[in-house]
């Protein structure tokens, strides 16, 4: 499962432990996978997927305000990527989760590890000083 590494810091504290809390909520996502007592998991699975749009939402509005105030010519394709995220949460189909709450929560995790990590390491190392 995803975990943080030093690999992921940035050298931003705020940053840092806001990215953390995001492999948090992954974390949930990968325990409510695992949890084989828990049978019906769409509403877990709903309140993770609330819990990280709007962790993302504080998130991405801090490293936005700290790119803006540090000159950074990029910041509007990156808050493109950002929307883009919150977007893709706000599309979630809850007839897939209620369907087959097992196979959505693997897409979920795979969606949630791969665009942290790909995210963290390829576009955000690129606005630290």
């Amino acid at each position: 499962m995803i975990e943080w590494k030093d690999e992921y810091r940035l050298g931003i504290d705020n940053i840092d432990e806001q990215h953390r809390k995001l492999f948090e909520i992954a974390g949930q996502a990968y325990a409510l996978l695992k949890d084989q007592f828990s049978v019906d998991k769409y509403d877990n699975i709903v309140t993770i997927l609330e819990e990280l749009k709007d962790y993302a939402i504080y998130h991405f509005q801090t490293e936005e305000q700290y790119m803006q105030s540090i000159g950074y010519r990029k910041l509007l394709s990156h808050k493109v990527m950002h929307d883009d995220f919150i977007e893709k949460i706000n599309n979630t189909d809850l007839r897939k989760i209620d369907a087959d709450p097992e196979k959505y929560l693997i897409e979920v995790l795979d969606f949630i590890v791969n665009w942290i990590s790909e995210h963290i390491l390829g576009q955000d190392k690129n606005y630290v000083i």
